[in-house]
């Protein structure tokens, strides 16, 4: 592994790090985001590897529900459901509004009704 770091220092990795393809890493390099910008990435991801907060958020890219409909659609009490648009809620993936008393819950904007159907189609794919 010595031979592809630079000034002979046995190997340790230095800021002057020699690579097969220099101008690839440098592209790759501006490409990877900020620290914070990746943990709220991978909190999103996070979020979504869920299978009943996948499916919740599934139905709401088609119609504005509320939480008893969500419920029973999904076969889940209101609490279960509650629980998981909370944790939606706290990622900005879904928003709702009240309706008297009733919350109705949709998806918070486009980029994530986009987001899933691109990752519908990697997953069909193949």
């Amino acid at each position: 592994m010595s031979g592809l770091t630079a000034g002979g220092n046995g190997g340790a990795k230095t800021d002057h790090a020699a690579y097969i393809d220099p101008a690839s890493v440098r592209a790759a390099r501006s490409a990877i985001p900020g620290d914070r910008m990746v943990r709220a990435l991978a909190e999103t991801f996070g979020a979504l590897s869920d299978p009943t907060r996948v499916r919740i958020i599934t139905a709401l890219a088609e119609q504005e529900l509320c939480v008893f409909d969500l419920a029973r659609l999904l076969g889940l009490t209101g609490s279960a459901v509650s629980h998981q648009l909370r944790l939606l809620r706290g990622q900005r993936l879904v928003k709702y509004r009240k309706e008297g008393k009733i919350a109705y819950y949709s998806l918070d904007d486009d980029h994530i009704r986009n987001l899933m159907e691109e990752c519908i189609k990697h997953v069909s794919v193949g």
